[in-house]
């Protein structure tokens, strides 16, 4: 029988060794059919409770482990505390997948580490011990509770609701599955769905609700440019309201994602490869709309994309605002007078939301305009903020402005 342990060591040390992003390392890594929901369980539990794992390994281990001792050690308290599995097995399992991952001096180590372990107190001081609760980078939680104060355990500790599922038709066919209703048409979130051949033909494609939030909000228009469009799935659904759709993507292979998205989901799409921060003298005033879905923190969705808490330091927000404003920026003279720029992004934090939009204005030429929205939301000075506790999982920011 194969060790439990090792699939989700596999895709793990992809992660934390090479630097891989966790549905990347997933798809990349052969996995036992019969255990893939386990593994894949594994594995984002480990993402998502990381720092509280560290916080039990640092301090039960007298220095920190090898890496490869460190990732089977954090498997296996996962499993421990928070899957409820046999002591035994999981320790002998662990043991195990040590001597096999060519560490079998350190196998005594993880066998006494993984029997005699203890859970630490939490830390003394209010923040430093909300990080550890909640797994939380300790910047994170202090920028989160700056904007949110008292909502910060709730925002950040959110679990995702499920699968969001966007039917373009048949929806009726699942809807005895167990579902939560949306408040927008042919949107539901499923506790479990099975991708079958509807997706393939086209019946039904995986968006998440943020992103159908968004696109609710942008106004039916003749011609649009999604500016940072891969996959896809905003273009794809903006395409019923707007007569034409232009996806920008920066990577080849991102563009192809697109074209695949739109020719299964049966709608047409421009997708070309460009950089949007780049002006292009030929889109000069030739958009009615334009979306910029910026690159961002992506801290609205932790949820759903634990390896973001991994990867995301608190300098790259600096670097981010840059790149925001600039396409942002540039974008804003791809817009016909009297037309639309929206901005939006998949992150709580203001200072990639409220605060960019507001050094934008300060250039002149575009005024704000009120928008609103089926889902839930909180409404900031020049936006929308979707909030995880709040907006059925999602953390999404929107705003339009309007060339004058």
């Amino acid at each position: 029988m194969t060790n439990p342990l090792a699939d989700a060591y596999l895709i793990l040390t992809r992660v934390y060794r090479d630097g891989k992003y966790l549905k990347q390392a997933i798809s990349e890594t052969p996995v036992e059919p019969l255990n893939r929901a386990r593994t894949v369980k594994i594995c984002y539990g480990v993402l998502e409770k990381d720092i509280y794992l560290n916080y039990i390994i640092g301090a039960n281990a007298a220095k920190p482990p090898k890496t490869p001792v460190k990732i089977i050690l954090k498997i296996a308290l996962y499993m421990l505390e928070f899957m409820d599995k046999h002591d035994y097995m999981v320790v002998d399992s662990a043991v195990e997948l040590t001597k096999k991952a060519g560490k079998a001096g350190a196998a005594g180590f993880v066998n006494a580490f993984l029997r005699a372990y203890k859970i630490p107190p939490l830390p003394e001081r209010a923040d430093e011990r909300l990080s550890v609760e909640l797994s939380s980078p300790l910047w994170l939680v202090k920028k989160v509770k700056r904007s949110y104060k008292g909502e910060t355990a709730e925002i950040l500790s959110k679990d995702s609701e499920g699968v969001c599922v966007r039917f373009a038709s048949g929806a009726e066919e699942y809807l005895d599955k167990p579902h939560i209703e949306t408040p927008f048409d042919g949107v539901y979130i499923f506790k479990n769905f099975v991708r079958d051949d509807g997706f393939d033909k086209g019946g039904y494609t995986f968006q998440s609700v943020g992103s159908v939030a968004i696109c609710s909000a942008i106004s039916p228009c003749g011609s649009l440019l999604d500016a940072c469009a891969a996959p896809g799935g905003k273009s794809v659904l903006l395409s019923g309201k707007c007569k034409s759709v232009t996806s920008c993507e920066l990577h080849a292979h991102r563009v192809e994602l697109i074209n695949s998205y739109a020719h299964r989901m049966g709608v047409k799409v421009k997708a070309v490869q460009a950089d949007s921060s780049v002006f292009n003298p030929e889109y000069e005033n030739a958009f009615d709309a334009v979306l910029c879905d910026v690159p961002c923190s992506g801290t609205g969705v932790i949820n759903e994309n634990p390896d973001i808490k991994l990867f995301r330091r608190e300098e790259d927000i600096k670097s981010l605002n840059e790149i925001q404003l600039k396409i942002l920026s540039n974008c804003a003279r791809y817009v016909k007078q009297g037309g639309a720029l929206y901005y939006s992004t998949c992150s709580v934090l203001p200072e990639e939301n409220d605060s960019v939009v507001y050094e934008f204005l300060q250039t002149g030429g575009f005024r704000l305009e009120s928008i609103d929205s089926p889902l839930s939301h909180r409404k900031t000075k020049f936006g929308l903020q979707f909030l995880p506790h709040i907006s059925l999982g999602a953390g999404f920011f929107v705003t339009k402005l309007i060339k004058q």
